[in-house]
């Protein structure tokens, strides 16, 4: 099944034989656009044969109903990933107002893909499978010193909501934004 796109441009459900694409996309573009933020030993030890085994589990079973993967593909190729599920409230947060609230965990894009609307088609697949579901808001997390991410949500009309949050990698902290976007039950995108 396509959801989005052009014959050589495309998104869709993630499948188990998609996993080691995913894991390699994942590594390249941690790599490349992460080297700063994470642990140079994680990188450089990158175990892609167990990251790839990971995301089988992840593909096959997902922990609840509401978690989910697309891949975006270029010809051939697969580029690029969304991965999904219910979002988790920080301490002190209620539930949001608008509706249920999904967490885009990772949108990620390898490099020499980039600007070529993978993104968007993600993102826009994510929409048309989860409107009718009733989720009413997508939230993600991006690192302060991500502004590649955070340029490329504002374009798409999400905006930081004020929570930020620090991890600690073990070697340094990374401090992240909460971005956001409200849906409309009644928009249509042009997937």
């Amino acid at each position: 099944m396509q959801l989005t796109g052009r014959a050589e441009s495309a998104v869709r459900p993630a499948r188990p034989a998609d996993a080691p694409a995913i894991a390699h996309v994942q590594l390249v573009t941690w790599r490349t656009a992460y080297r700063a933020l994470l642990p140079l030993d994680v990188l450089d030890t990158w175990d892609e044969t167990a990251a790839a085994e990971s995301w089988t589990q992840a593909i096959t079973s997902p922990p609840t109903p509401g978690h989910g993967l697309l891949v975006a593909t270029e010809g051939p190729e697969q580029v690029g990933y969304l991965a999904y599920g219910p979002a988790e409230l920080t301490q002190d947060e209620a539930p949001s107002p608008e509706g249920p609230t999904t967490e885009v965990a990772a949108l990620v894009v390898e490099p020499r893909w980039g600007r070529r609307g993978h993104g968007s088609r993600l993102l826009a697949a994510a929409v048309d499978l989860l409107l009718p579901t009733g989720v009413r808001r997508l939230q993600q997390w991006v690192p302060e010193t991500d502004g590649v991410t955070a340029g490329f949500l504002e374009s798409a009309g999400w905006a930081a909501d004020g929570w930020a949050r620090t991890l600690d990698t073990g070697t340094s902290t990374i401090r992240e934004h909460r971005w956001h976007v409200l849906l409309d039950p009644t928009q249509e995108t042009d997937a």
